[in-house]
């Protein structure tokens, strides 16, 4: 009888364990749902705000205007809409910091991790990362006061602010991102790859190119699609030295203005809230959101390619 009852108690007690783990891995599960749904609802949120905003500021701009003017003056009395100029400041200046920031990130990222020693790769990325880390509104001073003037050397008809200084700048703050995001999605790649190639008489090079990066290229491409998300939102450095001048050009010699420094300068609180130079900036604002997306759509479908190739 006694046994009977210890029996019993033990498959009470192994129940109360089972029901207090499932009980505590369903609260896991939903803790980590949360987690998940609040980014896309955050995402969600931001979409929702912009197209609402935007769509009070088209009640008074139409879509052909906005896209097709090459003046953007809101805050003149002779206003005009025109996002063009924005639009061009922003590419100019984005293509000057890729031009900088995915060459030599990739050089970088390959060195450190085919060909340099541990000891040279453990001092070298914590630099580099802490690179990463100093404020933009440095970077901005530092192409203001330093790099401008040493292109002034190079360019003497270069004015005081251009978008080829803030581009540079802005490439060599994108090198960390690169580099360390590439470094490590070539880490990732499996040794025996290496090991095959290096039996067919591949040198480290030739292993590095034609075997670990194309192995590696959705992690390269996601780092690549974060440098150019990085250019086209930073705000600080064209801020300070690419001139805030809507000027709708395509030389990087010239002073110009990105859609990002125009935000920064509208919502300094000048003008009331509501207004239509007020809404401008979410228009802004949502162009650079689909700007963005279009980036990361054409990242998305060349990883799945690339998937597909290898």
């Amino acid at each position: 009888m006694s046994d009977k009852v210890d029996k019993n108690k033990n498959y009470a007690g192994r129940l109360s364990y089972s029901y207090r783990r499932n009980l505590r891995e369903r609260l896991i599960e939903s803790v980590l749902f949360l987690s998940a749904a609040l980014s896309v609802v955050i995402m969600l949120s931001i979409v929702v705000m912009l197209v609402k905003e935007s769509f009070v500021f088209f009640q008074y701009v139409s879509l052909w205007d906005f896209l097709t003017d090459t003046q953007w003056t809101p805050l003149f009395d002779d206003a005009h809409y025109g996002i063009l100029p924005l639009v061009a400041g922003t590419v100019v200046s984005s293509a000057v910091a890729l031009l900088v920031a995915l060459p030599l990130g990739t050089i970088i990222a390959i060195y450190l991790s085919e060909f340099a020693p541990f000891s040279v790769r453990e001092i070298a990325k914590p630099f580099l990362e802490l690179l990463g880390g100093i404020p933009t509104v440095v970077y901005g001073y530092f192409a203001l006061l330093f790099v401008t003037p040493l292109l002034q050397m190079l360019f003497p008809t270069l004015p005081g602010f251009s978008l080829l200084s803030a581009g540079l700048v802005m490439g060599i703050m994108i090198i960390p991102y690169v580099s360390s995001m590439t470094e490590d999605a070539m880490r990732a790649v499996p040794m025996h790859l290496r090991e095959g190639s290096y039996a067919m008489g591949a040198t480290r090079f030739q292993t590095a190119i034609r075997v670990v990066m194309p192995a590696a290229f959705s992690g390269i491409a996601a780092a690549y699609i974060l440098g150019i998300s990085r250019a086209v939102g930073e705000t600080m450095v064209v801020a300070i030295a690419a001139g805030m001048q809507p000027n709708l050009t395509w030389n990087p010699m010239e002073p110009a203005a990105t859609i990002t420094a125009y935000i920064v300068q509208v919502s300094l609180g000048d003008l009331p809230h509501g207004s239509i130079g007020y809404q401008t900036i979410f228009a802004a604002g949502l162009t650079l959101l689909l700007m963005t997306l279009v980036f990361n759509i054409i990242g998305h479908v060349l990883r799945k390619r690339y998937r597909e190739i290898y």
